[in-house]
């Protein structure tokens, strides 16, 4: 087994506001750095894709995984 780590984050669509004023959304973390053990980089993607909070099941095209191997 391999030890892997991965954060998870959300990245917001601009408000009508934003896009007027040229301003882009911050990024927001929505899983902290985790760490996991296991046998490939698919397997932690998995186990980091179950990590994704329940109220950002709807906004997935919005969400990034952030995943480091060591």
């Amino acid at each position: 087994m391999k030890l892997y780590e991965y954060a998870v984050i959300y990245n917001p669509l601009p408000t009508k506001d934003q896009q007027e004023r040229g301003e882009i959304p911050k990024s927001e973390l929505i899983v902290d750095v985790q760490r996991v053990l296991s046998n490939n980089d698919k397997e932690s993607m998995m186990l980091a894709a179950r990590s994704i909070p329940e109220k950002y099941t709807d906004k997935l095209d919005r969400v990034e995984i952030a995943l480091r191997p060591f």
